[in-house]
């Protein structure tokens, strides 16, 4: 179970037995000895609330740990709140953190068949997510179902956990134009060249997967792997910015706006394509040298981009 975190409280403290002695009769002289001098103990043994970094919640939140004490680990919510919580499991670091975009009522794009990206996203992860683990990679997800998980949280989970890499996977909207292959996205940190390599996989990846599609597609007229600056010249994308020192790539998989796109999107067989895609680039990232492609230099952007933050934000059940 799970308390809000909104002040420390005191272990309840025994009674202690007066100490001394019982006074002597001019008969006898029999004293009762003394009390042991170290008192009772007024919290758990130590080691009752293990070390951890993260730990996964009763109800299956992965969540980052600030601290702990004898009643549990104060953690960081879905919401971005503080919460302690007394039950949970120590989390590991995996292999691979995968970020499906957005959650809850937080549905990012909404195709014109109503599909929501965050039902895609979420859907296109569990599939990477099975095809790492059958090849023996352990793998954690920022949100078990869909829910809402701001981006402090996500990114505050990689830095506790720094995995060997962190792909957050989304689906795009607002193109350039017509294109007559998949336009397909990818992100990375500025700074980081394995950062590049791994989004630089990731697009070479998914763009052989989705062109054997022959639908209209759309995209970008810089449409590839690059990156995005804000004005104080870092990485513009929180998922990115905050998680310097992990390799970490955002994949705008394909035009979720696009109709021929949502149509080919909203089929089950397609997801596991795209997730199965996204595997594979994990995989030649993790044992391979292999470069990537894609890579384009890009066009300055002025569009911002909101969401992730906590405003109406409600923690589920922990």
């Amino acid at each position: 179970m799970c308390a809000a975190a909104c002040g420390s409280t005191s272990a309840r403290v025994p009674l202690e037995r007066a100490a001394g002695t019982l006074p002597t009769t001019t008969t006898t002289a029999t004293t009762v000895p003394a009390p042991p001098t170290t008192p009772p103990p007024t919290s758990p043994p130590p080691g009752t609330v293990p070390a951890a970094n993260a730990v996964t919640s009763p109800h299956g939140f992965p969540l980052p740990v600030d601290s702990r004490d004898d009643r549990g680990w104060l953690v960081e919510t879905p919401c971005g709140n503080r919460a302690t919580l007394t039950a949970g499991t120590p989390l590991t670091t995996p292999t691979v953190i995968l970020d499906p975009g957005h959650g809850g009522a937080e549905t990012g794009a909404v195709g014109p068949n109503h599909l929501r990206e965050s039902v895609l996203n979420l859907a296109v992860s569990q599939f990477a997510k099975s095809a790492l683990q059958a090849n023996g990679v352990s793998v954690v997800m920022t949100r078990p179902g869909d829910d809402r998980v701001v981006l402090t949280t996500r990114s505050a989970l990689v830095r506790k956990l720094r995995p060997a890499a962190f792909v957050s996977v989304h689906h795009n909207s607002s193109p350039d134009g017509p294109r007559d292959s998949p336009g397909s996205d990818t992100y990375y940190q500025y700074r980081s060249p394995q950062s590049k390599r791994l989004a630089g996989l990731i697009y070479e990846e998914i763009f052989r997967a989705l062109s054997a599609y022959r639908i209209p597609w759309v995209g970008q007229v810089d449409g590839g792997a690059k990156y995005r600056l804000n004005g104080q010249g870092g990485d513009y994308y929180h998922v990115l910015r905050e998680t310097a020192g992990t390799p970490s790539a955002l994949a705008e998989l394909a035009f979720l706006s696009d109709p021929p796109e949502a149509d080919l999107l909203a089929r089950p067989d397609v997801q596991q394509v795209e997730g199965e895609a996204v595997a594979r680039a994990v995989l030649r990232f993790l044992r391979t040298p292999d470069p990537g492609s894609g890579y384009v230099t890009p066009i300055p952007r002025n569009t911002p981009t909101g969401g992730g933050g906590g405003e109406g934000c409600v923690d589920p059940p922990l």
